[in-house]
């Protein structure tokens, strides 16, 4: 079996080894983002509160409650370790792709790399969607099922269902801007080609309105806020396989008429 050129042969032990170093670094990269974000998780908290007081009515004061003590100390855990995650995901990826560089050629490396450069920024892409559109969105269709009159009916979340919904909204659009990424690796791979992609385009469009309605809130604006964009990297993602079809000189083989 051919190996790669600077593939030097290890023991089982040898390559436990390396992984255990290599996820010791990542582990430390996210308890140092962690540290970094606990450190200022409550001016995180009020950074995510903002898509509320913009949905806000004018006049309203945004109000949060916590009804147990430890709530939102609690609450800012969650954070500072998805604010980690995030904040150290590219020490974390690289880690990873420095433990599987060495068993790859010089070609798979050249196609791999591109791929884990445009996967975080996809998801900050997907985040920045979920800060800047769907959450006031969200937040003003909720806000609009609030009622006056003698049994006034008020919005008044607590901190720990607030910071699970903006998690699940960025981890739902940040998974769902992935696709390209996931449909490129496949495709040279050559599980997948164009073709097969513009042939499942209905069942695309099944599967992502239903992974939307999964993994959003039960509110129609969050459900069509993800699936369209989803939609659209699905067709981007058809152009982007294509376009690599044709690069590589790839035949196509002929479809035999019915």
């Amino acid at each position: 079996m051919r190996r790669a050129p600077d593939d030097k042969p290890l023991p089982l032990a040898g390559h436990l080894e390396e992984l255990r170093r290599r996820l010791l670094f990542a582990l430390g990269a996210w308890c140092a983002a962690f540290l970094f974000c606990f450190a200022f998780a409550d001016r995180l908290f009020a950074f995510l509160l903002r898509p509320y007081l913009a949905a806000a009515p004018s006049g309203r004061a945004a109000e949060l409650i916590y009804t147990a003590p430890q709530e939102f100390f609690l609450t800012q855990i969650k954070l500072a370790l998805f604010g980690g995650f995030i904040l150290g995901f590219p020490v974390i990826a690289q880690q990873l792709y420095r433990f599987v560089a060495p068993g790859l050629y010089g070609h798979e490396r050249r196609a791999f790399l591109p791929f884990l450069l445009l996967a975080p920024l996809l998801f900050l892409m997907g985040a920045a969607l979920v800060y800047f559109g769907v959450m006031p969105l969200a937040l003003a269709f909720f806000l609009g099922m609030e009622q006056t009159g003698d049994a006034p009916i008020t919005m008044l979340p607590r901190v720990s269902e607030y910071l699970s919904l903006v998690m699940t909204l960025v981890i739902a659009f940040g998974l769902a801007f992935q696709l390209p990424v996931i449909l490129g690796l496949l495709a040279r791979a050559g599980f997948l080609r164009a073709e097969d992609l513009r042939g499942g385009r209905k069942y695309a469009i099944v599967g992502i309105f239903a992974f939307a309605a999964l993994l959003t809130p039960p509110d129609i604006v969050s459900q069509i806020a993800l699936a369209l964009p989803t939609l659209l990297l699905y067709e981007i993602s058809i152009l982007f396989v294509r376009r690599g079809e044709e690069a590589t000189d790839v035949p196509r083989p002929k479809r035999k008429k019915a």
